[in-house]
């Protein structure tokens, strides 16, 4: 429960990009410099707090291991992810990025049989779980109802543009994340990792801050201002929270499931800022009807969840009397 509750904690911070990025884009703002700016602002925080920490070393010697994975996976854990979502800004607004988003959550349970465990000698295939998997397509069943009658109001055009980069990133997010926390293996905490991906994916945004600032020019003192709240409360807050949550239940495809599912709450998050914010109308009966089914989601999520833990403790208290 404490992981699902970081979760939805990070799904607050996560929420300020998708309204920060709309409104962005409303003011004129380029996606290049909203991409590359948020990576630039998250690594000065993160580089002190693990100096801080005393975990530079480490991480360095880990990268240095292994560079090709680090470049590969936080290319993909990163860049795949944030381009895409900054670029699908540019066509729709925050509801339709937020909402489509979500199919992150059976994406990151579609992913297990790409992993394997290794138990002693023998190497087992993760399977995907069933049951959260049903339980996922239950969020999404609201996220879609939620959609239904926002996108009655734009054309096609501007929902396919503002869909198709958001299902890529959907998908490489939880790969990025799942694929770096297996090659670091424990050895590093999440503000290494998270630095580390930072790092390894600064050649993409050198390219695409270079890119914008031939073809657009600089940014504005606005966008640039924005962007760095967004890099403070979505690229370090919300990063690390969430991925301290997959951290402390990486071994447990299930649990995972549950924790990526924290992102559905996003949402309703971004539906009451862009209210706020961005003076959007309340949803009608049919959103809201979906909102309610995402809490029923998120509740089953966690109701599975201690039903699993339960389990697992039991199973381990037997083998201790065994013993």
């Amino acid at each position: 429960m404490k992981e699902i509750a970081l979760g939805i904690l990070a799904s607050l911070f996560f929420a300020v990009t998708f309204i920060l990025n709309h409104s962005m884009e409303l003011e004129g703002g380029s996606w290049l410099w909203s991409a590359s700016l948020r990576y630039f602002f998250m690594l000065p925080f993160l580089l002190v707090i693990v100096l801080t920490r005393k975990g530079w070393r480490p991480l360095t010697k880990e990268m240095k291991s292994q560079p090709l994975k680090w470049l590969l996976w936080s290319f993909v854990g990163f860049v795949l992810f944030y381009g895409p979502l900054t670029y699908a800004a540019s066509f729709g607004p925050g509801w339709i990025v937020s909402g489509t988003w979500q199919f992150t959550i059976v994406a990151g349970v579609l992913l297990a049989p790409f992993f394997i465990t290794i138990v002693g000698d023998v190497k087992h295939r993760q399977k995907i779980p069933v049951i959260s998997l049903l339980i996922s397509t239950v969020i999404l069943i609201g996220i879609f109802l939620i959609q239904v009658p926002q996108a009655q109001s734009v054309s096609f055009e501007t929902l396919l543009l503002g869909i198709l980069p958001v299902i890529i990133a959907a998908f490489a997010y939880p790969l990025g994340n799942r694929k770096m926390m297996e090659i670091c293996g424990g050895r590093l905490d999440t503000y290494q990792r998270v630095l580390g991906m930072t790092i390894a994916s600064l050649p993409a945004w050198i390219i695409l801050a270079v890119y914008a600032l031939i073809t657009v020019g600089l940014p504005s003192a606005s966008q640039v201002f924005q962007s760095l709240i967004v890099g403070i409360s979505s690229g370090v807050i919300a990063t690390v929270l969430f991925f301290i949550a997959t951290d402390r239940v990486r071994e447990n495809q299930g649990k995972l499931a549950a924790v990526e599912a924290t992102q559905s709450t996003e949402v309703l998050f971004v539906i009451v800022g862009e209210m706020i914010l961005l003076s959007v109308p309340l949803p009608d009966s049919v959103a809201l009807i979906g909102i309610g089914v995402i809490v029923i989601g998120m509740l089953l999520h966690s109701y599975h969840t201690m039903h699993l833990s339960k389990s697992v403790q039991a199973e381990e208290n037997k083998a201790e009397l065994q013993h």
